[in-house]
């Protein structure tokens, strides 16, 4: 997910923000409202980090996003190699069944 995306629904990642970086207060985010200059600023000034640190935990944070929107767009449900190999094992099977009959 590029970051025009992350502003043009600013509303709805605010929470990933703040789950992300927790020192960010609500002023901050109204302040950020989607600018990833503010947002760089914001949290060199919250962390004291250097802006190449920051602009690495943004790019990461980017990259979560897009693997979040993936999966929420039903990508990705494809198993992988490691979920082909549990899929029989008994830790993968549900204990009890999913839709227990009715008598």
């Amino acid at each position: 997910m590029n970051w025009d995306q992350i502003a043009g629904r600013w509303t709805e990642f605010k929470g990933k923000v703040r789950e992300r970086w927790g020192k960010l207060t609500d002023d901050d985010l109204d302040t950020i409202a989607g600018r990833k200059d503010k947002l760089i600023g914001i949290l060199q000034q919250r962390y004291g980090w250097a802006r190449e640190h920051v602009q690495l935990q943004i790019a990461d944070f980017e990259d979560s996003l897009r693997a979040f929107a993936t999966k929420l767009s039903g990508y990705g449900d494809e198993p992988d190699a490691a979920d082909e190999d549990q899929a029989g094992s008994p830790e993968a099977m549900p204990s009890q069944p999913l839709h227990p009959r009715r008598r």
